[in-house]
């Protein structure tokens, strides 16, 4: 079985084609010889694998899905919310329900800190902890995230850092650059290189079975040949981006949606092309893992 989160479906696509990757991504775990199991808060209940109408329901935009981390999961149970839920939110109920694969698009990470005036944009958040719940999570609980890297608009040192410091292996699937979501690879190098399913699903076993704790694995899959953005263009909205976070004031949580929907629109629409082909690519590999790990 493979758990995939709610959060690009409620607020990571537009209304309609988020319907239509939802039905994709769990035809391409079938295909590969999985069962999907899209997960979501609705009405205050967790459901591990909706169903087409409950599907429709997280979709659609008048519905108006809170997203919801690990800890924002008791509040929505307690009033009756319907939530989308992020990796780290996914990844706890997944576990729960005894569902230790999961993918993803991108990793939630360290932020780069949203520059003062005259600042530069290469400063990073350490001062300020704003740091994804994703990588607590993936700390504390064992699942195997497959997933295109962190996101490009975070500070990928530190969060390989973060990684490091809380033993998550983190392995790089036929890669030896850690990938940068948009970008096949960063400045970056993965500690562990993996070239096909069944290496993946003996690290996976071997460090579920072998080793004291409770953390997960982090499976890096960057984005199709094809479908990655050029990176004089990345680099140029990750600019604009970020100055545009300054002069708004954007801080916190909010960052990661206006940068992404900052290069959504600023690209013509390239940067949902990759996001769409990346999630995709990650679901299939994540299913062919599911497979080799089932007994």
């Amino acid at each position: 079985m493979v758990a995939l989160e709610s959060t690009i479906l409620a607020h990571g696509l537009p209304p309609g084609r988020n319907r239509e990757v939802a039905g994709r991504l769990e035809a391409v775990v079938r295909a590969a010889g999985a069962v999907p199991a899209t997960i979501a808060v609705l009405g205050g209940v967790p459901v591990v694998g909706l169903t087409s109408h409950e599907l429709d329901r997280v979709c659609d935009p008048a519905n108006n899905l809170v997203k919801l981390s690990r800890r924002d999961l008791g509040p929505a149970y307690a009033l009756g919310r319907d939530g989308a839920t992020t990796v780290a939110g996914t990844a706890a109920l997944a576990d729960a329900a005894g569902v230790h694969v999961f993918a993803t698009g991108g990793l939630g990470g360290v932020h780069r800190r949203v520059p003062s005036a005259g600042a530069g944009i290469h400063q990073s958040a350490h001062d300020s902890w704003d740091v994804s719940a994703d990588l607590d999570v993936l700390a504390t609980t064992p699942v195997l995230v497959v997933c295109s890297g962190v996101k490009s608009v975070l500070d990928i040192g530190a969060t390989l850092e973060l990684l490091e410091t809380r033993s998550v292996p983190v392995l790089g699937y036929r890669v030896d650059r850690f990938p940068a979501f948009y970008l096949r690879e960063s400045e970056f190098d993965v500690p562990w290189r993996v070239d096909d399913p069944k290496h993946v699903a003996a690290v996976v076993a071997a460090h579920r079975d072998r080793v004291p704790g409770r953390s997960g694995v982090l499976l890096a899959n960057p984005v199709p040949f094809e479908f990655e953005m050029d990176r004089d263009l990345h680099d140029r909205l990750l600019a604009d981006g970020l100055e545009l976070l300054r002069t708004r004031g954007v801080h916190g949580k909010d960052v990661t949606p206006v940068l992404l929907e900052h290069f959504h629109s600023a690209s013509g629409g390239v940067s949902l092309d990759t996001n769409e082909a990346l999630v995709m690519s990650n679901a299939r590999l994540a299913a062919e893992v599911a497979v080799e790990l089932a007994p």
